[in-house]
């Protein structure tokens, strides 16, 4: 189903211009039972699915922050799994980071579902509610139409207020909701253009029950993401602020990749999607592998799609308080095996649970994004490749050797190389080549990319050209 969201809300980054009135964003959290349409109500506010929303209570289960806009004021909405009083187990975590929310919020989006009117559990989330003593504002929501509207007002009975009978789904009566939410809001920063970068941002990502969640609390100091021995837990990516070796990163936890994205489905397959956005809009990657287990084709297909999407990678191996040397024994065998095409990634041993070497994750997290950014001058770049051509040429083929004519670096994030010769190089030696710039001006942590350009033929009349 297509939904039309207007274009009146716009994302951006949560960054400061030095000499700008600055503070923390105003935040705003929505909460209530399972099922209500909270994350549909998110999507609409955000203005772009980006909430995994499906038709079955409990895909949500952390506390997940979006940037959002409105009128020109920005501020964050914060999307929550499903409250139940007297949860156990998942459901209880679950329970415990929509409270959380609510506490860190200024302002709380108490959602209803119209339709069916307030129930057992709409009356003690409201207790639940008064407790924090947070501007609340009554959501009746799946208000599709006219009559639905007219029975909404049923909700006052809760005394929260006036409800604000809405369609997250199509929209309707959502302006004015917005227009609620800012005047419950504190003043919000100013949006300024073209302001310098905000925290350096890291994908944690890897296939289920990994470790991802528990590296996220680790760092952030609370229990941020649901955590849960059931492979799965996080449906939604968690981005969170924190500090590593004194410096604000901004993390984002991932669902755990099972399936290709085209054979997945319902839930995994629209958390597959937001996990590969997640890459793309990150930096660096920290792929988490569990080292206590063999080295499987889902780890590899994750390492595949951050080297595809071009940003710097770590891997780190966590549970490593579960390893002993047998393992160890056979772990750098299936490494040398099964890692052998992407033997610049910076690696880690690691545990979460315990602590283990979490403090060498920024070093590398530095390493590699700075040679991510490296540039190499062209002079210099030229002067190495030739020593390099005249020492290991390209060998005969069909009785002539094609020649590298000169060099050039066409980028960098990742850093990209053109090599302009005489011919079609091959494979073999395009990877020499590679295996030697990474010798010469390291780059670990990063994929490179080279390309060639052969020089066309001479025509009639004419002199040869590169292909452009």
């Amino acid at each position: 189903m297509s939904e039309d969201f207007g274009g009146w809300v716009e994302l951006r980054e949560p960054e400061a211009e030095p000499g700008e009135p600055t503070g923390p964003q105003p935040v705003v959290a929505v909460v209530g039972r399972p099922n209500v349409g909270k994350s549909t109500l998110v999507n609409r506010i955000i203005g772009r699915r980006q909430a995994v929303v499906e038709d079955i209570p409990g895909v949500t289960r952390d506390r997940v922050p979006y940037d959002a806009q409105w009128n020109g004021r920005e501020f964050t909405v914060v999307d929550t799994g499903g409250w139940e009083p007297d949860a156990k187990d998942r459901a209880a975590a679950i329970a415990a980071q929509a409270e959380t929310a609510v506490v860190t919020a200024d302002v709380v989006l108490f959602v209803v579902d119209a339709m069916v009117g307030s129930t057992d559990v709409d009356e003690a989330a409201v207790k639940m509610l008064r407790r924090s003593a947070k501007p609340v504002i009554l959501v009746a929501n799946k208000a599709d139409n006219t009559a639905i509207e007219m029975e909404s007002t049923a909700l006052w009975s809760l005394g929260l207020g006036e409800p604000f009978p809405v369609s997250a789904l199509h929209g309707r009566g959502s302006g004015d909701l917005l227009d609620a939410i800012m005047a419950a809001l504190p003043e919000a920063p100013k949006i300024v253009e073209n302001r310098p970068r905000g925290p350096r941002r890291v994908a944690l990502v890897g296939r289920p029950n990994v470790g991802k969640s528990s590296l996220l609390n680790r760092f952030s100091g609370e229990e941020r993401a649901v955590v849960d021995a059931v492979a799965g837990t996080t449906v939604d990516p968690v981005d969170s602020l924190v500090e590593i070796g004194g410096e604000t990163w901004q993390l984002v936890d991932t669902a755990g990749l099972r399936k290709r994205v085209g054979k997945a489905s319902g839930t995994e397959y629209y958390a597959s999607l937001r996990t590969a956005s997640a890459i793309e809009a990150a930096e660096v990657a920290v792929v988490l592998l569990d080292s206590s287990e063999v080295i499987s084709e889902q780890d590899q297909r994750v390492l595949t799609m951050v080297v595809e999407a071009g940003r710097a990678l770590v891997i780190a191996f966590n549970k490593w308080d579960l390893v002993d040397a047998d393992r160890r024994y056979y772990l750098d065998k299936e490494i040398d095996r099964e890692l052998r095409r992407i033997p610049w990634a910076i690696r880690l041993n690691l545990s979460a649970k315990t602590g283990r070497a979490v403090d060498k994750l920024a070093p590398a997290l530095r390493k590699a994004l700075a040679s991510w950014e490296t540039r190499i001058p062209t002079a210099q770049l030229n002067q190495w490749l030739t020593a390099l051509v005249q020492a290991t040429p390209h060998p005969v083929r069909g009785g002539r050797a094609p020649r590298v004519l000169f060099a050039t670096q066409a980028g960098v994030a990742p850093p990209r190389f053109v090599l302009f010769t005489t011919g079609p190089l091959d494979a073999g030696y395009q990877r020499f080549v590679e295996r030697k710039l990474r010798e010469e001006f390291g780059f670990e942590g990063t994929p490179i990319d080279i390309s060639v350009r052969p020089r066309k033929k001479l025509g009639p009349g004419g002199r040869g050209k590169a292909h452009g």
